[in-house]
């Protein structure tokens, strides 16, 4: 018979669990000094034990997790809420392998309307701050609000420069041309009408459509009978732009209360393997009953049970001392602490707050629309897979998201008078030539760096669909360009990135060489902002080669162009000269005769029986190619 010692040795994982609490607390599964796992429980022992039981869970995930367990750790709390709270901060300090991440790279976006100012400003933010502002949101994409911003400045014209502009403009500024700005630092407009703007712009925000619709509708009427029509017209196709927006956007819920809803969805497992498939996590945010944005996160599935994944996934996701927390949550799965995460939200946000996977009402429906875009991001998520170009990129230059939209521009003026500019846009490492531009520059003179600026301000001035990568064809000058001109745009949130080829330098010397059968060395480098050092290229990386591709399409596609122009130029040049031979003959004559040597050779009779072309004009042809 075996002694108490010799079971000891023999299963010490069940000897500890055995003499475990059961209260409530946080434990650490470790494997030597490496913890592998951290997870929270109401009753420790009891959660602990569920690991290792035979007859428990069968999945691969869970099983592999135990038997890579030879020591477990406890941290016993006061009740559920400090376990909570405590496992939030032991993920963040340990980062175990087996429990999923929430990255604090990304914070969510907000519209911020500077109420505390005597003419409150419209500005885009990720912090929110007790400074007396209105913040609306959050939404998930930075370009989304842009948009949103932008619609809201065409209805109600409020200004974005900051105060110390505001003080020292003396005249209306480009805006205010465009018709976004009422320009209330020059005078154009007085406090009492700006107050009336900011009001209308805060109900739009803040889902009052009916009422604002109702106050528009009524001072359009007052101005009308006050003959004041112009002010009238203004008014109505305010009301009209709102009526649209309002038929676009989908309402979910009859509730006209703030609700986020969460989906958590698997792949279909690959096989019995340790990291086959993702796991993702939908947000739908819902403001006022309408859904104004979503946000999806992919992880790689552990297979540890979705209750757990999404317990321990909302308390990361609402840490954040800014994050907005909704009277309402909505999730796809039973929580059996989601009355713990409930309280500890509420506490938060000074009242109450509702966590619940709904069964009955228009919820569950809310609840499936989460579930059927995590099924689309899973979708999403594998075919990106297949083209691991952009992941590469985003780890080689550091980026802070996928690139999944790349716009590169280039210059092509060689020393003519035609000089050139080309934009193309590759959209998930492919390229996608229905967004390729093409622009003559305006710039006088052979100066690059003037030219990249007004190629660069050309395309970006209206701020719309930004990439997430801009690439310059240049070295550190162009770069510099590129960052001035996001700079005085106003642009936040692109990465920027210029790639240069250059010869190789002797370290003796200090003089360019060449290598075999007379090639130059050529060293391709990338230059980033705030980065003193570039980053060279290496041979066979997919994201430095998904690079090369890049530079050269938009080298190819502006030398072309050039190409193009410089050729039209030289037929103006010698046939738009003769008196008799406009667009059509001209057309004519290359069908027949195909290029300038072709016309060149043809016979006077030939030229003749082309319709339109007499022998006076004939004859003038042959001589001016003559």
């Amino acid at each position: 018979m075996k002694s108490k010692t010799d079971l000891h040795s023999e299963n010490p994982i069940e000897e500890k669990i055995k003499r475990l609490p059961t209260g409530p607390g946080v434990y650490l599964m470790k494997q030597g000094r490496t913890i592998l796992y951290i997870g929270k429980a109401k009753n420790l022992r009891s959660r602990v034990r569920s690991y290792f039981r035979k007859s428990g869970d069968t999945r691969y995930a869970v099983r592999f997790l135990a038997s890579k367990v030879d020591d477990i750790d406890v941290i016993v709390t006061a009740n559920e809420t400090e376990a909570l709270i405590l496992e939030d901060t032991l993920l963040k300090k340990h980062k175990p392998r087996y429990n999923i991440r929430l990255k604090d790279d990304k914070t969510y976006v907000s519209i911020k309307i500077t109420m505390q100012e005597e003419f409150p400003r419209i500005l885009v933010g990720r912090r929110i701050r007790d400074d007396g502002a209105r913040y609306f949101g959050p939404y998930a994409s930075a370009r989304e609000v842009r948009a949103i911003v932008k619609f809201i400045r065409r209805l109600f014209p409020l200004c974005v420069c900051s105060p110390h502009e505001f003080r020292n403009r003396i005249r209306p500024c480009l805006d205010h041309q465009m018709g976004l700005c009422a320009a209330p630092a020059t005078g154009e407009m007085n406090a009492e009408n700006y107050a009336l703007l900011v009001r209308g712009a805060v109900m739009f925000l803040e889902g009052k459509n009916k009422e604002l619709l109702r106050g528009l509708k009524k001072e359009m009427q007052t101005a009308a009978a006050l003959h004041n029509y112009e002010r009238a017209a203004v008014i109505r196709d305010r009301i009209r732009s709102i009526e649209d927006i309002l038929e676009e956007q989908k309402v979910v819920s009859f509730d006209c209360i703030d609700q986020d809803i969460f989906g958590l969805e698997r792949s279909e497992p690959a096989g019995d393997k340790e990291g086959e498939g993702n796991l993702a996590i939908v947000v739908l945010f819902i403001r006022g009953g309408r859904l104004v944005s979503t946000r999806d996160f992919i992880f790689i599935d552990n297979g540890l049970e979705g209750s757990e994944v999404l317990s321990s996934f909302l308390s990361q996701f609402y840490r954040k001392t800014e994050a907005f927390i909704p009277k309402e949550i909505y999730i796809s799965e039973h929580l059996a602490d989601s009355g713990v995460i409930a309280g500890w939200l509420s506490e938060r946000k000074g009242r109450k707050v509702i966590v619940r996977r709904p069964v009955r009402g228009a919820k569950p429906g809310l609840v499936e629309m989460a579930l059927a875009n995590a099924r689309e991001a899973l979708g999403k998520n594998e075919s990106l897979a297949e083209d691991a170009s952009i992941i590469a990129l985003e780890s080689r230059l550091k980026l802070s998201a996928l690139p999944r939209v790349i716009e590169a521009f280039d210059i092509s003026n060689l020393g003519s008078t035609e000089a050139v500019g080309a934009m193309v846009c590759f959209v998930n490492g492919k390229s996608c030539k229905e967004r390729y531009r093409r622009y003559k520059m305006r710039t006088e003179g052979p100066d690059d760096y003037a030219m990249m600026e007004e190629l660069l301000t050309r395309r970006y001035k209206d701020k719309a669909e930004l990439p997430d990568l801009i690439l310059i064809d240049g070295g550190k000058g162009q770069l510099g360009v590129a960052c001035k001109v996001m700079a005085e745009l106003g642009l936040r949130g692109v990465e920027l990135a210029s790639l240069a080829k250059e010869k190789a330098v002797s370290k003796g010397t200090g003089q360019r060489h060449e290598t075999g059968r007379g090639k130059p060395s050529v060293g391709e480098r990338v230059f980033r902002p705030g980065r003193k050092d570039p980053i060279f290229l290496k041979e066979g990386s997919k994201g430095d080669l998904l690079l090369r591709f890049v530079r050269d399409e938009v080298h190819r596609f502006a030398i072309s162009y050039h190409r193009s122009l410089r050729g039209k130029a030289a037929i103006r040049s010698i046939l738009d000269d003769i008196e008799g031979i406009g667009r059509e003959r001209r057309r004519q004559l290359f069908e027949v005769f195909g290029d300038i040597d072709g016309i060149k050779v043809a016979s006077l009779t030939e030229l003749e029986a082309l319709p339109g072309i007499t022998a006076k004009v004939a004859l003038a042809i042959k001589k001016k190619l003559e």
